[in-house]
């Protein structure tokens, strides 16, 4: 109850922009989250190819990596409030249109406008966030937001289901009717949140970098191109060898249980949706081994935490074990990415901050586009069982190489500091 009660009285004390931003960010990805689970069995109902759920995906992320960059620097030039509500308009009508679209050319160009627009909520959301709120509430406040849209991720995901399915049963509709309809209650859902994102107040650059300076010395960081452009790189390049790691796996986690384990899809669900759940309870324990520890520290040992349990997923031949592995290394793996923001949101000057998160956002999508067919080629030649411990084990030693790499740069300095 006590940490309950800590929890709520951070969040009160959030500012008003921060409030409204997290209540619409709930919405889309809830909204989100239907399609997240749903447009695929959509696909599939439509009677199309396997082949054509690949294209959605890979052209959702290649939308992404490549407007990252340029929405970063929009949103460094002309502020975050209307990127983020522009983004969102935007990303609404394309899943209205994807709702309602039944031939495979439109879906995939669709998917592609879904990915290109979506990138300026994404790039806008963490430079927001920093831009109001001081140093010393950040790691909450990320991983509230984490928390937040991880949760909404798992409701939307469990909502659309339960629609399609309850329209099947009870109105007799088709399966393609009944996940149409859920479809377009998602993008409903998703445009309900741009009521909140019509609120936010822009704040002033002097402001915002007063705001995001108190109890620090950012206000008297170097903000020269070039040294911003070297500290994003060594973020990027960091982040880069965790969206290798991460484009191995977890694309493909879903198969890997069916695959190894021939584990039915209600099981496969329910481990997945569990291993949400553990994300976000993990999210917002971080602040409290971060202010124990340290950030960087605290970073550091939730991925190396997550090693050996990536590495018991890779060689178990148990279904318990590898749902267990699962969750352990979902959890610890994602809880640091709250208190990873913070931490470049404070060793980036404020003229930057766009940048670094579309940079780092940007590499971590490239990762996943990159690393498919490596992936699923592993299990082609290995078979299910090597070809996933391959997989995983590769996966293992890039987190060990980018924490690593991480410490050396960052963790020195940030240590000292702490």
């Amino acid at each position: 109850m006590r940490w309950m009660s800590e929890w709520k009285r951070n969040f009160l004390s959030f500012n008003r922009n921060v409030r409204f931003f997290m209540l619409g960010n709930v919405l889309i990805q809830i909204g989100m989250g239907v399609f997240m689970v749903m447009y695929n069995l959509y696909i599939r109902e439509l009677g199309m190819p396997e082949t054509v759920n690949g294209k959605v995906i890979s052209m959702t992320a290649t939308a992404s990596a490549i407007m990252l960059i340029p929405a970063g620097f929009l949103s460094d030039k002309i502020g975050r409030k209307w990127l983020i509500v522009g983004g969102a308009v935007l990303t609404a009508s394309t899943l209205f249109f994807r709702g309602a679209a039944v031939t495979e050319a439109p879906i995939i160009t669709a998917a592609f406008l879904t990915g290109l627009f979506m990138a300026f909520v994404q790039v806008s959301g963490i430079p927001f966030l920093a831009e109001n709120s001081s140093p010393s509430e950040r790691v909450h406040l990320f991983s509230v937001n984490f928390a937040f849209i991880t949760i909404a991720n798992v409701l939307g995901s469990l909502f659309g289901g339960i629609i399609a399915d309850g329209l099947e049963s009870l109105l007799n509709m088709s399966t393609v009717a009944s996940i149409r309809c859920s479809l377009l209650i998602g993008a409903v859902i998703f445009t309900a949140g741009l009521i909140p994102f019509f609120q936010l107040k822009e704040k002033p650059k002097e402001a915002a970098v007063q705001r995001s300076g108190k109890d620090s010395d950012t206000q008297h960081m170097d903000d020269s191109l070039k040294r911003n452009l070297i500290v994003i790189f060594h973020f990027s390049f960091a982040g880069l060898l965790i969206g290798f790691g991460s484009g191995l796996v977890v694309p493909y986690l879903n198969l890997y249980f069916a695959n190894r384990f021939g584990a039915s899809n209600s099981y496969i669900g329910l481990v997945l949706s569990l291993g949400s759940a553990m994300t976000a309870v993990a999210a917002m324990i971080g602040p409290a081994l971060s202010r124990k520890v340290g950030k960087v520290k605290a970073l550091i040992l939730f991925q190396m935490l997550s090693i050996p349990f990536l590495i018991l997923t890779a060689y178990t031949t148990s279904l318990w074990f590898a749902s267990l592995g699962f969750l352990m290394r979902q959890a610890l793996m994602n809880a640091g990415n709250p208190i990873q923001s913070a931490v470049a949101m404070e060793v980036v000057s404020d003229k930057y901050k766009g940048l670094a998160n579309s940079t780092n956002q940007m590499v971590f999508n490239l990762g996943w586009a990159t690393m498919g067919p490596i992936a699923t080629g592993l299990v082609v030649s290995q078979g299910t069982y090597w070809g996933y411990a391959y997989a995983f084990t590769i996966t293992a030693a890039l987190y060990v190489i980018s924490s690593t790499y991480y410490y050396f740069i960052f963790g020195r300095r940030k240590l000292a500091e702490e």
